[in-house]
Parts: structure tokens; C-alpha cells; sequence
């Protein structure tokens, strides 16, 4: 009974609040009414046994990419009266799809039936007397290791090429040069100003 309870409270919680960050004017609403969503799926998936998947979305979703999205929002200076003036314009094609993605789901909803004769099989067997977070480390560091580590390539790649696109050298801004400081010469730093005397500088 109390689990059901709390299914049903981070359950409602969590579709009330993705209804929020697509209904909220303000964006930094729409960020904070996110994070709430992440945490209740985190209650969610630690009604399901899977702690490890609860703490990476708490960690990962919330303490990263939706403090990084509420920063951003709050940094920029967006005019989202100039973003919305032509919304009117695209709202006919936007309810169109609209409509027909709802239909997609209606008709595969309605036609999803789990068979009898399914195998009943796990692809990868679950090893039983470990804990979640270790039977989830077996199974991803020996079957799926390739996939993981390209995952990590394609993720550092793509933080490097971010990291390249938005940097801006300004003109006018002095910056270190280590090459110059080694290999300038007395000439070019030191002037000797030969001042008479009585006259000064």
C-alpha cells in the first residue's frame, strides 16, 4: 500500500511538472519546474530497486545540465517578446504535428500486446547477491565496454569542438605568450636614455 502511495505522489508529481516546463512563460521557471521533474523520477526509479540510475539522474540532470540551462537562461539577455512575435504564424503547422504525433501514439499504444510466446529470457542475465550499482558496472564494462568507451570519445569530442566554436580572442586584449617571453631580447625591453646633467627627464 505505501509504495503504490509513493508511486502515485512522484508519479503525479512528475507529469504535473513536465506539463509545467512546457506551459511556464518565464524559461527560469520552466528550468526549476525540470528539476523537479528529474527528482521525482529519481524517486521513481528508487521505487524500482535501480538506487545507481536515481543517483546519476539527481547528480548528473540536476546538479549539471539543469544548473547549466538555469545559468544560461538567467545569463543571456533574451528578448522572448521578439522570439514569440511570429509564433502565430507557425502555430497551424505546429498543431498539425501535433495531431499527428498524438495519432502515432494512440495507434501504437493501442496496438502494443505482449505475446505469450515471447522468451522470457534476459539478454544479459541478472547475477544475483551483488548490489544494483554492481551488477550495472559487470554488465557494462565487460558485454558493453566498446560501446561505452565510444560513447565517452563521441561525448569528449563533441565538449572539445563546443569548446573551440565559442572561443573568441578580442582584439585589443593583452594575453600571455610564453614563446615571446622566452625568446625576447634585451633591445626590445630595456631603453638606455643618456640624460645630461641638470637637464632630467
Amino acid at each position: 500500500m505505501i509504495p503504490a502511495l509513493f508511486f502515485y505522489l512522484f508519479a503525479g508529481i512528475c507529469v504535473a511538472s513536465a506539463v509545467m516546463v512546457v506551459a511556464s512563460r518565464n524559461p527560469v521557471h520552466s528550468v526549476l519546474f525540470l528539476i523537479l521533474a528529474f527528482v521525482n523520477a529519481a524517486g521513481l526509479f528508487v521505487l524500482m530497486g535501480a538506487e545507481f540510475l536515481a543517483m546519476i539522474l539527481v547528480v548528473v540532470y540536476v546538479g549539471a545540465v539543469a544548473v547549466l540551462f538555469l545559468f544560461v537562461v538567467m545569463m543571456l539577455d533574451v528578448d522572448f517578446a521578439e522570439l514569440r512575435r511570429g509564433f502565430d504564424n507557425y502555430m497551424p503547422i505546429g498543431a498539425l504535428i501535433g495531431v499527428v504525433l498524438l495519432v502515432e501514439l494512440l495507434m501504437v499504444v493501442g496496438a502494443w500486446v505482449i505475446g505469450s510466446g515471447l522468451p522470457r529470457t534476459a539478454v544479459a542475465p541478472i547475477p544475483t547477491g551483488v548490489t544494483n550499482a554492481q551488477a550495472l558496472g559487470l554488465v557494462l564494462y565487460t558485454r558493453y565496454v566498446y560501446f561505452f568507451q565510444a560513447a565517452g570519445l563521441v561525448l569528449l569530442v563533441s565538449m572539445l569542438g563546443a569548446i573551440v566554436l565559442t572561443l573568441r580572442h578580442k582584439p585589443g586584449v593583452k594575453r600571455q605568450s610564453i614563446p615571446d617571453q622566452l625568446m625576447r631580447r634585451k633591445e626590445a625591453i630595456i631603453t638606455l636614455v643618456d640624460v645630461k646633467p641638470g637637464q632630467g627627464l
